[in-house]
C-alpha cells in the first residue's frame, strides 16, 4: 500500500503531522471524533486516520464530510489480505522494536489468549510498514483494541503515543492491561469524572499526571440554536400526541427494551408516540418485543439517519429519554454525546441515575432520572412530564443553560491540542538531535 498522497507537501511541512487510530471510520454514533478531527484541522495538524474496521453505517454525517483526512484501512482479518500482513511481518522483523515489542506482546498473549490478540499484532505490522515516515507521533481512540494496535505500532516505528478513552474500553479492558497502557504511553485523555476515576484507581501514582480530564463538549457549528418554544402538548390530544425519541446504538447498555416496557405501562388515558434512531444488534429482538407489547402502533424503529435529520427530530420532539444501564461484560455509557445534543436543543431530558450521566444531569435540575433497569420508575417519571410541558420547558432551559457554560467544545479541543502539538514538537527536536549526532562525527574524524 502506498503512502498517503504527497501531492500538498509544503503545506505538510508547515503543519503538524498526526496519525490517528480509530476502531471504525466514518461511524455515524461517533461524532465526537469527527468533530475533534475536524477541529484540529482546522487549528494546523495535517491528520492521517488509520481505521481497524472499514464503514457499516448506511450513511455518513455531513461532519465527517468536511474532515480533509484521508482515512486508511488496516486488515479488519489478517486472512483477508495475507500477503500484506506477511509484508508488514518481515518489515516489522528488521526493525530496532521489533524485540521489545514481541516481548510485551507475548506477555499480552500469556494473559488474553484470544485470535483477536495476534489480529491487533498484524495490524500493527502493517501499520507500522505502512505509516508515513513524516509523521512523528500517534493518538488512539479508545483504550482497548485501538490501543492495543497504537502500543505495538510505536514501539516497533520508535514514535510515541498518546489515548483518548471513552466509555466501553474503559470498563470492559482487564486492570493489567490499562495500567500498562498508560505507562507506555506519553499521555491520555478522558471524557468523564467517572471514568477519569477508575483509570487513576490502577496507575501508579507516578502517572498519574499523565492523565487528564477532558470533556468532548460539542463544537458550536455543529447544532443550530434551540427553538425559541415546543408546542405546549400534554398528552390530552389523540390528533397531537407527546413527541418522545431516543437514540444511540440498539445494544443493551441503552436500556431500549426498559423504554419499551414502560411506555407500554403508560396509562391509556396519555397520547404519545416515540421514535427511536439508531442501529444494532438488538433491532429484531426490539421489534419483536414492540409487538409483543401492543405498541407497535406507537413506537417507530427508524434505523441510522444523517446529522442533519437527528438535528431535525430533536428540534420538533417533546421529550429525549435514554435509559442507561450496564450492559454485556460490564460495558457502560460515559456521558452520551445524545445527551448534550439533546441539551443544546432545550429538549427535556428522561435518563438513569447512571454511569456518568450525573455529571451533566442534576436530577430535578438538568432533567429527571430515575434507577436503571426500573421499568415502572421510568414510566412514572414519563407520565408526569408527558403532561406537564411547563416542567418539560424548564428543564429543557436549564439543560441549554448547563450545555452553554460548562461543557464549552474549544476549552476541551485547546487542552488536546495543546498535548498533541507538545509531543509532535519533543519528537522533531528529538529527530533533529539525532540527525546532529552523525554529522559531527563525521567533521570530528
Amino acid at each position: 500500500m502506498a503512502h498517503p498522497s504527497r501531492s500538498h507537501a509544503a503545506e505538510r511541512e508547515r503543519s503538524l503531522r498526526l496519525a490517528v487510530i480509530v476502531k471504525g471510520y466514518p461511524r455515524l454514533s461517533e461524532t465526537f471524533i469527527a468533530q475533534e478531527l475536524l477541529a484540529l484541522e482546522r487549528r494546523g495538524f495535517s491528520i492521517d486516520i488509520w481505521s481497524l474496521r472499514r464503514p457499516t453505517d448506511g450513511t455518513v454525517h455531513a461532519l465527517n464530510r468536511a474532515v480533509r483526512a484521508q482515512c486508511f484501512y488496516l486488515p479488519e482479518y489478517l486472512y483477508q489480505e495475507p500477503a500484506r500482513v506477511l509484508r508488514g511481518f518481515l518489515h516489522a522483523l528488521r526493525l530496532p522494536g521489533f524485540s521489545r515489542m514481541f516481548g510485551v506482546f507475548l506477555r499480552d498473549l500469556w494473559r488474553d489468549f484470544t485470535a483477536n490478540r495476534g489480529r491487533r499484532l498484524g495490524q500493527a505490522c502493517v501499520l507500522a510498514r505502512e505509516l508515513a515516515p513524516d509523521i512523528p507521533h500517534l493518538h488512539v481512540h479508545y483504550l482497548h483494541t485501538p490501543a492495543s494496535v497504537g502500543r505495538y505500532a510505536s514501539m516497533l516505528v520508535g514514535r510515541g503515543f498518546s489515548f483518548s478513552a471513552h466509555a466501553k474500553d474503559i470498563w470492559t479492558t482487564p486492570d493489567w492491561e490499562k495500567r500498562e497502557k498508560i505507562a507506555d504511553a506519553q499521555w491520555g485523555v478522558t471524557c468523564t469524572r467517572q471514568g477519569f476515576d477508575e483509570l487513576t484507581r490502577v496507575l501508579d501514582p507516578n502517572r498519574r499526571a499523565s492523565l487528564a480530564l477532558v470533556y468532548h463538549g460539542m463544537a458550536p457549528d455543529r447544532m443550530p440554536a434551540a427553538p425559541a418554544s415546543r408546542p405546549a402538548r400534554d398528552g390530552s390530544d389523540p390528533k397531537d400526541p407527546v413527541v418522545l425519541l431516543s437514540i444511540g446504538r440498539l445494544v443493551a447498555k441503552k436500556g431500549f427494551d426498559t423504554l419499551l416496557e414502560a411506555v407500554s405501562k403508560l396509562p391509556s388515558r396519555l397520547h404519545w408516540r416515540a421514535t427511536i434512531i439508531g442501529t444494532g444488534t438488538l433491532r429484531d429482538a426490539l421489534t419483536r418485543r414492540s409487538a409483543a407489547l401492543g405498541i407497535t402502533d406507537r413506537v417507530s424503529l427508524v434505523g441510522a439517519l444523517a446529522q442533519d435529520r437527528v438535528v431535525e427530530a430533536l428540534r420538533t420532539a417533546d421529550l429525549f429519554v435514554l435509559p442507561c444501564r450496564e450492559g454485556e461484560h460490564g460495558d457502560r455509557d460515559g456521558l452520551p454525546n445524545v445527551i448534550l445534543e439533546a441539551a443544546s436543543q432545550a429538549l427535556p431530558i428522561l435518563s438513569t441515575n447512571y454511569a456518568a450521566v450525573p455529571e451533566f444531569i442534576e436530577d430535578g435540575g438538568q432533567g429527571v432520572l430515575v434507577p436503571p433497569d426500573d421499568a415502572q420508575a421510568l414510566s412514572k417519571a414519563l407520565a408526569g412530564l408527558i403532561s406537564d410541558p411547563e416542567r418539560r420547558a424548564e428543564i429543557g432551559k436549564a439543560a441549554c443553560e448547563k450545555f452553554t457554560s460548562a461543557f464549552s467544545f474549544e476549552t476541551g479541543i485547546a487542552a488536546i491540542a495543546k498535548r498533541l502539538e507538545g509531543s509532535i514538537r519533543s519528537a522533531e527536536r528529538s529527530a533533529s538531535l539525532a540527525a546532529l549526532v552523525p554529522a559531527r562525527l563525521d567533521r570530528e574524524g
